[in-house]
């Protein structure tokens, strides 16, 4: 194996393991930060509708 395929090898290892690490790290942040928001804007959007279906039917109620 010459110098110059040792290179283009180690270069190519790298740029995937860099590669790879970007993603993880992508991914982690979206786990860990964007999921949790997106859960609680689930969460009031839902309690929002329970309230309003609440609210109409106590006045149809009679």
């Amino acid at each position: 194996m010459s110098q110059k395929s040792g290179l283009i090898k180690g270069i190519a290892i790298g740029t995937l393991a860099t590669a790879g690490a970007i993603l993880g790290s992508a991914l982690t942040y979206r786990k860990k930060v964007i999921q949790p928001v997106n859960d609680e804007d689930e969460r009031i959007e839902a309690n929002r509708r329970r309230a309003n279906r609440k609210a109409h039917s106590a006045h149809h109620a009679n």
